[in-house]
C-alpha cells in the first residue's frame, strides 16, 4: 500500500505479532482511555480481543520509530471483514446489535468496518487520512460496493447526544433498501427531538470526527441506535454505498483504477 510520509508504513497484519500490536493499541484506546471491556479482553497483557479477530483483516498504520523488539510500532488500526470471511465466521460483528437483512439480501460485495482507532499522539495529523487511503485501496482491490459498521458516541446517556442522534435520524437515515434496524434489548430510538428543535452546529459538535467523515462521504445511518454498556458507548450503524456517493467522493475510491498517462 502506498503512503506519502516516509516515517509511516501501511499494511495488513501478517502474523500474530502484528495482530497483537493492533490489539495492544485497541486496549490503550478502548479499554484504558474509554472504559470498555469484553469477555476476551486480556487485562494482564493489555490486549483488546474478541472472537472475530481471526476472521478480520487488520489494516495497520506503523511508525517505525516506535518499533520495539516485541511489537511493530502500530499507531493506527482499522478492522475489515469481507462478505467471504463473514460467511466463514457465520455472521458479522454488527449482527449482535443490528438486523442486517437489507444488506445481506442485496447480494452486493460488502466489507464491515470496525475498531478504528489512532494513538492519541497522532490524532489531528495525517494518521486518519493515511488509514482512509489504505481503506480506499482495499475497497478497490476487492470490488467492494457497500461499506458498513458501527461507530460510537462515547457514553451511554442518550440525553447527552439528543441533538446529534436526532440530527442523524432526521437528515441521514438510510434508504429503505439499506436501512438496517437496531435490535433489542439495547435498541434506542434516535428520534429524541423534532426536526424543528435541532441546531446543526450543536448536533455536529457532539459527533466524533469519524462519524462526520463518514457523513461527508455520503454515508447513511440505520434505524435506531444501540447502547453497548460493555464498551460504554452508544453505537450507530453507518452505511456507505459507493454507487450513491457524489462524484467528488466516489473519485477517492476510483482514481487509482485510472490508467497512468
Amino acid at each position: 500500500m502506498s503512503i506519502s510520509e516516509p516515517q509511516f508504513s501501511l499494511r495488513l497484519a501478517r502474523d500474530l505479532r502484528d495482530l497483537q500490536a493492533a490489539q495492544r493499541l485497541r486496549y490503550e484506546v478502548f479499554v484504558e482511555e474509554l472504559g470498555g471491556t469484553g469477555p476476551l479482553v486480556d487485562h494482564e497483557n493489555r490486549f483488546e480481543a474478541d472472537e472475530f479477530d481471526p476472521f478480520f483483516d487488520h489494516l495497520l498504520l506503523i511508525d517505525a520509530r516506535r518499533d520495539t523488539p516485541e511489537f511493530p510500532g502500530v499507531v493506527g488500526v482499522y478492522r475489515l471483514l469481507t462478505s467471504e470471511k463473514s460467511a466463514e465466521m457465520g455472521r458479522y460483528y454488527s449482527e449482535s446489535e443490528y438486523d442486517l437483512t437489507p444488506l445481506r439480501s442485496s447480494g452486493r460485495r460488502m466489507v464491515e468496518l470496525g475498531r478504528s482507532c489512532v494513538h492519541p499522539e497522532y490524532r489531528g495529523g495525517s494518521a486518519m487520512l493515511q488509514l482512509w487511503n489504505g481503506l480506499a485501496e482495499y475497497v478497490l482491490e476487492r470490488d467492494i460496493e457497500v461499506m458498513f459498521g458501527v461507530a460510537s458516541l462515547h457514553g451511554t446517556d442518550p440525553q447527552a447526544f439528543r441533538q446529534s442522534l436526532s440530527w442523524l435520524h432526521h437528515h441521514h437515515l438510510a434508504p429503505d433498501d439499506l436501512r438496517v434496524t437496531a435490535l433489542p434489548p439495547g435498541r434506542l430510538d434516535m428520534n429524541l427531538l423534532p426536526a424543528e428543535a435541532l441546531d446543526r452546529r450543536t448536533a455536529l459538535s457532539e459527533m466524533p470526527p469519524l462519524i462526520k467523515a463518514y457523513l461527508r462521504l455520503g454515508g447513511f445511518v440505520g434505524e435506531g441506535a444501540f447502547i453497548d454498556r460493555d464498551f460504554n458507548t452508544i453505537d450507530i450503524c453507518l452505511i456507505i454505498d459507493t454507487a450513491r456517493m457524489s462524484e467528488r467522493h466516489r473519485s477517492f475510491y476510483t482514481r487509482k483504477q485510472e490508467p497512468a498517462a
